[in-house]
């Protein structure tokens, strides 16, 4: 069992990641050079793509896939009200709208019910792009929600940070997260919680060429370079944005991804020693559904509580699992109700959204954790909401 605070999540840094980075910096090139290619190689071969481009980080994975796709004003993007806010900041900041779409009450997902709904809400105007979120890494319906934004003339996008390994089983046919088949694009980010670490770092992969041309353009400034013209000379057609990501963190993805497998595994085991666990607890306690066809690799160990059956309020039980040394987070305050998108698009009443906001509560979940943790997170929740 861990001694001390176990946070929600957390990065597993080992000796050999240290040394990939040290090599990197004793190396020619901090950045712009040969071990950013090598990281986008090894991570397209690993979703399954035909090309992957490494940024800065998720949001800005998020941010040139809307420049890719040449989304701006009067267009419009639907989101999951279920997200982090820069899933829905990225259509803000290319000047498109966005309708929010409800989420299943107990997955958290978009699902075709919700998004027709959402289409629905829509009509008249120009939808341009979908954007499921595979929460804590289970997987939307991608089959069902590309073929309802086709017929709107819409792309899918699939914003996939939590979701790295995972797949969804369609049929006999088992379609892994990013690797297009049933999306445009798909967007990761390797932020230190995630299920591996860049330090801060992001990815796009897709299958169509020019689409990756153009997102290497919106990464580096909009800068062309033409083969054999003079060696200093490049053009810029459009501008771009600085979303490279350095050598420096590239090393450590490298290093990273070659353990993914390893954490999966981890990750997989510990999400079923929390479903053994918390079975007794149930109804008051339960995990979040899973999709059929789903085969997650879990970035959050999400659970379901009913607070007013308990006689808790959630801060009350957050903050009694702290003093127990027991971290959880809140995944997430539903992006509708945020102020900004209330003064600009309206008071909206998604009641999915709603219900899995007031019961949902994420646990330790992180390949370094011992298997008696979960049972020292479950106890100490189990106590927190009887106490």
């Amino acid at each position: 069992m861990t001694e001390g605070f176990l946070p929600y999540g957390r990065q597993t840094i080992e000796d050999d990641d240290i040394a990939a980075v040290a090599a990197a910096l004793k190396g020619d090139y901090l950045t712009t050079g040969p071990t950013v290619e090598a990281f986008e190689t090894a991570f397209r071969e690993v979703v399954g793509a035909g090309h992957a481009v490494a940024c800065s980080n998720g949001t800005a994975a998020l941010h040139m896939a809307m420049l890719a796709a040449r989304i701006g004003p009067g267009d419009v993007c639907i989101v999951p009200s279920i997200t982090f806010l820069a899933t829905a900041n990225c259509a803000a900041y290319v000047g498109a709208d966005v309708v929010f779409a409800d989420v299943d009450p107990d997955s958290g997902l978009m699902t075709p019910e919700t998004l027709a709904e959402a289409l629905d809400r829509a009509k008249g105007r120009r939808v341009r792009a979908v954007l499921p979120v595979h929460l804590r890494g289970d997987v939307c319906d991608l089959p069902a929600l590309a073929a309802m934004a086709g017929a709107a003339g819409a792309i899918l996008v699939e914003d996939a940070p939590h979701a790295l390994g995972s797949s969804l089983k369609v049929g006999n046919h088992v379609a892994r997260v990013g690797d297009g088949a049933h999306s445009a694009m798909a967007t990761f980010s390797f932020h230190p919680v995630k299920t591996i670490a860049t330090g801060e770092g992001g990815m796009v992969t897709t299958n169509d060429a020019d689409l990756a041309g153009r997102l290497r353009l919106a990464r580096s400034h909009g800068m062309t370079r033409t083969p054999g013209a003079d060696p200093w000379l490049y053009e810029m057609a459009e501008p771009g944005l600085n979303y490279r990501l350095p050598d420096i963190n590239c090393a450590l993805g490298l290093s990273q991804l070659a353990k993914l497998p390893r954490f999966m595994a981890r990750r997989r085991a510990l999400a079923a020693l929390y479903e053994v666990a918390l079975a007794p607890l149930a109804p008051t306690i339960r995990l979040a559904a899973r999709p059929e066809g789903s085969d997650p690799v879990l970035h959050l160990l999400t659970v379901l509580i009913d607070f007013e059956a308990a006689g808790k309020s959630r801060r009350q039980v957050v903050e009694a699992l702290a003093a127990k040394g027991v971290g959880s987070q809140v995944h997430y305050i539903p992006v509708h109700s945020q102020p900004y998108w209330q003064t600009r698009n309206g008071p909206l009443d998604l009641p999915g959204a709603k219900a899995w906001y007031d019961r949902c509560l994420s646990l330790p979940l992180y390949p370094s954790m011992a298997d008696d943790d979960v049972a020292r997170v479950v106890d100490a929740l189990q106590t927190s909401l009887a106490g």
